[in-house]
């Protein structure tokens, strides 16, 4: 799905629990074509390449963070939750975050892990998921992206989350005929577990 419409699409769905947080949680599960994004406050100089004249499609947006890339083969995930259902804790959040995809990692026997000091999975030493986030009142959007079998070479554009000295991989390294369709049913499980919430049909 394009990133704008992507973003839209969540900006309609986090609007309407800002003016309604009784509705339902939501989690979407996508791709998108190649985009870097910017969060709100990331600074330029982590683009090997200007903005303002470039092939490449690049947002900036409202998450916290650094550049990021998006491409197709990374599994990307936007859980729109109100947090008073859960904890109202910004740091417990995005632990849990972390943890969902520390236990997807685990289904395939692969150990994933925290790095003091920063957000996001490593593996083996080398960065497999960004996290990166925006709430208000309680309410969540933007999320996390797992590197699942992605074109890696976007990220040589950019000196990802604005990290100079750990490298970024993904899963497929590991596990040479992974895809984004069956790692996105694991993570649907494992959100539901750490989350203790049950998905409706969407």
């Amino acid at each position: 799905m394009p990133y704008l419409i992507a973003h839209q699409w969540q900006r309609s769905l986090y609007a309407e629990r800002i003016k309604n947080p009784d509705l339902d949680d939501v989690l979407i599960l996508l791709e998108h074509p190649s985009v870097y994004t910017l969060g709100q406050g990331a600074t330029l100089e982590f683009l090997k390449f200007d903005p303002d004249n470039s092939e490449y499609e690049v947002h900036r947006v409202e998450r916290g963070g650094e550049v990021t890339y998006h491409c197709p083969g990374q599994l990307v995930g936007y859980p729109i939750l109100n947090l008073q259902r859960y904890r109202k804790d910004l740091h417990w959040y995005l632990r849990q975050l972390e943890e969902v995809l520390i236990r997807v990692l685990a289904v395939y026997n692969l150990q994933g892990e925290r790095s003091a000091g920063f957000t996001g999975v490593w593996l083996e030493g080398q960065k497999v998921a960004a996290i990166g986030i925006k709430v208000s009142r309680w309410i969540t959007m933007h999320g996390f992206a797992l590197n699942v079998c992605p074109d890696m070479t976007g990220f040589e554009r950019i000196v990802p989350c604005g990290i100079q000295d750990k490298p970024v991989s993904c899963l497929a390294q590991w596990i040479p005929d992974i895809s984004c369709p069956e790692v996105r049913s694991h993570v649907a499980q494992c959100f539901a577990q750490v989350f203790d919430v049950e998905f409706g049909n969407g």
